[in-house]
C-alpha cells in the first residue's frame, strides 16, 4: 500500500530532535511520498536539506504563506520567482489567504495570491491553497483568474458542502487530513457526496494531528488513520483509498 502524504511540513523545528526517526516511522506504514509546501525563504535552506537525504521520497514546492506577508512581501516574492526559475518544484504553495491571524495585510496577501498564480500557470504547475476564514475572499480571487491552466488542491479543507463543491469547479481537489476525524469536524458529515477521485491525503503535519493524537505533534506516519476514517465514509477497504489517493495526488503533480 502506498500512501501520499500531499502536505506536510517536515523541515519543522518541532521536528529537530528526530526528523529521521519520524521519516522511517511514516515510510514503515507506507506513507513513501511525502509533498513539501514551502512558508518563507527562512525554511528554504531546511528544505533543501531535507529533499537531499530523502531523495526519493520528498517533492518540494515553492511559495509563499499567506500569515508570512508582511512588509517585506515584495523580497519574499522576488525570492520565490528566483527559486521557481532556478529548478524544478511540484507546486506552488502554500498560498492563498488567511483571515484568522491578522486582516492588516489583506491587500497585500491578494496580490501575493494573484501573483503566484499566474508564476504557476506559467510554469504549468498546481497551487496549493491556504485559505483560512477566507473561503469568500479566495473564491474571489479564483473568479478572476480561472481558466483552463487553473488547478491544485484545496489544502485543509474544512469548508461546507457547497463550498467543496464549489472548489471543484476551479479543477482543484480537497486536501483531506486529521480535521475528518474530529467529532466537530463536520466534513465527515458530507464527504461521502464528494466523489473520492477529488480528495487527496495529507497530513499537515506537525499541525493538526488526527483522533486519538489530537492536540499533540503530528506527523504523515498517521496518515493510515485518514486511511481508515476515508474508508468507513466511502465503504471501500483501506488499500482503496490509498490507491486513489495516490492516484490523484500523481494527477495532480504531474508524478
Amino acid at each position: 500500500m502506498i500512501i501520499t502524504d500531499t502536505h506536510a511540513h517536515i523541515y519543522s523545528e518541532l521536528f529537530e530532535n528526530d526528523r529521521n526517526e519520524m521519516m522511517n516511522r511514516a515510510i514503515s506504514k507506507g506513507v513513501s511520498r511525502f509533498f513539501v509546501p514551502a512558508i518563507d525563504s527562512t525554511y528554504t535552506k531546511a528544505m533543501l536539506d531535507i529533499e537531499h537525504q530523502f531523495p526519493k521520497n520528498v517533492f518540494l514546492m515553492m511559495g509563499l504563506h499567506p500569515t508570512h506577508v508582511k512588509e517585506n512581501v515584495v523580497d519574499e516574492l522576488a525570492k520565490v520567482k528566483e527559486w521557481l526559475d532556478k529548478r524544478t518544484f511540484y507546486g506552488v504553495g502554500e498560498i492563498g489567504i488567511d483571515l484568522y491571524w491578522d486582516k492588516t495585510f489583506l491587500k497585500q496577501q491578494q496580490d501575493a495570491f494573484k501573483t503566484q498564480i499566474e508564476w504557476a500557470k506559467e510554469k504549468k504547475l498546481p497551487i496549493i491553497i491556504h485559505s483560512r476564514d477566507s473561503f469568500d475572499e479566495i473564491f474571489e480571487v479564483l473568479d478572476d483568474v480561472k481558466d483552463e491552466q487553473l488547478f491544485g488542491i484545496f489544502h485543509c479543507f474544512t469548508g461546507t458542502k457547497d463550498q467543496a463543491e464549489k472548489a471543484l469547479t476551479y479543477q482543484m481537489k480537497l486536501g483531506i487530513g486529521g480535521v475528518v476525524t474530529f467529532k466537530n469536524g463536520k466534513i465527515d458529515q458530507f464527504l461521502k457526496e464528494i466523489p473520492l477521485n477529488h480528495i487527496v491525503l495529507e497530513s499537515d503535519a506537525p499541525y493538526l494531528a488526527p483522533v486519538p493524537f489530537r492536540g499533540k505533534r503530528n506527523e504523515s506516519s498517521y496518515l493510515p488513520l485518514i486511511v481508515d476514517k476515508l474508508a468507513q465514509i466511502y465503504n471501500l477497504t483501506p488499500n482503496e483509498i490509498a490507491s486513489i489517493t495516490t492516484q490523484n495526488s500523481k494527477e495532480i503533480f504531474s508524478i
